[in-house]
């Protein structure tokens, strides 16, 4: 909207109370994660046809972190040790992750992409970065950048 649609000199609230920018954000936010949730699915389904959609992200947390404990995972993904153990032994039983003992702490293991999970993330991988790449073609490279850097932002936001 632009300054008299919203409300002009009344600000961004339009004298309503609401901030039409937020309620814009999070209009948009939702269409893109549900989105996103079912492009997910997609994703797991063609890394392995029995991988959950929620287990993608660990696949991709692996790649970009490496080495990992589960309560490391479970803590960066807000969830709880069962749900994260379960996960693990579910891509263990897929042939896409490994355990092995920490060398810090010989108590506690680390996760890691095995090479066949490795290999199956970076094939759907890269798949998927195509398709953005067709998807955004007409988007000057300065504005996938800054939608890159924003992105990240509020991603830093959220782990806070």
């Amino acid at each position: 909207m632009h300054g008299s649609e919203s409300g002009g000199e009344r600000g961004a609230t339009g004298g309503s109370g609401v901030d039409h920018a937020f309620l814009a954000l999070e209009r948009e936010l939702a269409v893109f994660l549900r989105r996103a949730r079912a492009n997910s699915g997609e994703m797991a389904r063609e890394v392995h046809p029995e991988l959950e959609a929620a287990a993608y992200g660990l696949l991709v947390r692996l790649e970009s972190a490496g080495r990992q404990r589960a309560t490391d995972l479970a803590a960066y993904f807000g969830v709880g040790k069962a749900t994260m153990s379960r996960q693990l032994r579910a891509l263990e039983g897929l042939g896409l992750v490994a355990r092995e003992p920490d060398p810090a702490d010989g108590r506690a293991f680390l996760v890691h992409l095995t090479d066949e999970g490795l290999a199956r993330y970076r094939s759907v991988r890269d798949a998927r970065r195509d398709r953005y790449v067709r998807k955004l073609a007409d988007w000057d490279r300065a504005e996938v950048a800054e939608l890159a850097r924003l992105l990240q932002h509020l991603n830093a936001r959220a782990e806070d």
